[in-house]
């Protein structure tokens, strides 16, 4: 059951979902704009909340995966056909890479659609889980699973730009340090959203 405190947070999380009026900017760095080819995926931001500190449920990605390997990210992928929406989505992504169980999660709405410079165009579910959680991470996924304080993640002025070369083309990324961690590219790009949404 959940606890009065976290009802009303959730409740005001959802509203300020609903209604956030997205800039099409993070930071001052400009997003990337909904074209046609894009490979639909969806992330889970998965808010703790523990009685005395929120907190933010990252993987760090196995470092033999060809794609992004050793990355900080948010559980998640790339819908498949079967799934009845982005929620659904990531709901089962979060399950297979963590062993999080969908009924473990109150989904509270989406962030926009973040375009990714791989191509894919990623919805951000942002869920409430109630400790303690029981996971089983996918070892061939799944380096580890740690936490990070919600409140270390509002604070917007953490967030860095850093600049990068692909294929020729410059650009910017968003980056956020915490302890031995780096938080980086389009999963600290959809935090800084959920930031500005709750600020």
């Amino acid at each position: 059951m959940w606890s009065m405190e976290a009802e009303e947070a959730a409740g005001r999380i959802a509203q300020r979902l609903c209604a956030y009026d997205f800039t099409g900017k993070t930071g001052d760095l400009p997003c990337r704009p909904v074209r046609e080819g894009l490979r639909p995926a969806a992330v889970l931001i998965p808010l703790v909340w523990h009685a005395d500190e929120p907190a933010v449920l990252f993987t760090r990605r196995a470092d033999h995966l060809p794609s992004h390997p050793g990355q900080v990210s948010f559980p998640g992928g790339k819908r498949e056909a079967d799934d009845a929406s982005a929620e659904a989505a990531a709901l089962r992504e979060a399950r297979e890479e963590t062993g999080l169980p969908e009924s473990d999660v109150r989904v509270l709405g989406c962030l926009p659609d973040y375009v990714t410079v791989t191509g894919f165009m990623v919805t951000p579910v942002v869920g409430m889980l109630r400790p303690p959680l029981a996971l089983s991470p996918a070892p061939g996924e799944v380096a580890e699973v740690f936490e990070v304080p919600l409140r270390n993640l509002l604070d917007k002025s953490a967030y860095r730009r850093h600049d990068y070369v692909r294929d020729g083309v410059a650009g910017q990324y968003l980056a956020l340090e915490w302890r031995r961690y780096t938080i980086w590219g389009a999963t600290a790009a959809m935090m800084w959203m959920l930031a500005d949404a709750l600020a």
